[in-house]
């Protein structure tokens, strides 16, 4: 039997029939399920210093668990110093195991270790059903080790779902797991 990971099996065997429950579907496909998961730094002093978009791309390839890559200006913007092809942050996506291996990380390991913690703001919301978390410090991974961090950068974690309307994106990451503050006004 091969491996499945941890939140997959609780999504297939709790989180499908209560949604489909809840929401009323009539076929279990109907039942909105997480898609990807795609994270971006940007590095905006990556213009100054070349050296700082290789260390985030390091970063983010040893947080994800898979090769991040470079994300490249399309414009040059002369107020910023910035040309045409030059690397201005790092990305990767994330899908079926190690995008439930991350979620399962990130929702029991580095999200309790920020400071002052009391809960992800439900506001993100993109009226489709994709959620966007924001963390400001990349040392709350404990892939980073912080002895070799020289500078603090955050990051934007963006959750994308088959769901239709943000209550059921809502519902499926509340049910996953996510900590959210508040409950949702819809």
């Amino acid at each position: 039997m091969s491996y499945i990971p941890r939140l997959q099996e609780k999504y297939k065997s709790e989180i499908v029939s209560k949604l489909k429950e809840q929401f009323d579907y009539s076929s279990v496909m109907q039942v909105p399920k997480l898609e990807k998961i795609c994270i971006n730094q940007g590095v905006g002093a990556a213009t100054q210093d070349k050296k700082l978009s290789e260390v985030a791309l390091q970063e983010l390839t040893s947080i994800a668990g898979q090769k991040a890559v470079p994300t490249i200006a399309k414009k040059s913007v002369s107020n910023f110093k910035l040309r045409e092809g030059m690397v201005i942050g790092t990305k990767v996506t994330l899908r079926k195991h190690r995008m439930w291996e991350f979620l399962d990380r990130l929702l029991s390991v580095s999200l309790p270790r920020v400071r002052d913690f009391r809960g992800i703001s439900d506001k993100s919301f993109d009226g489709r059903g994709n959620f966007t978390l924001g963390i400001k410090e990349q040392i709350i991974f404990p892939e980073i080790d912080i002895d070799k961090v020289n500078n603090i950068t955050g990051m934007d974690i963006t959750f994308v779902t088959s769901a239709k309307t943000d209550k059921e994106a809502y519902e499926l990451l509340r049910a996953l797991g996510m900590p959210f503050k508040n409950l949702i006004k819809n």
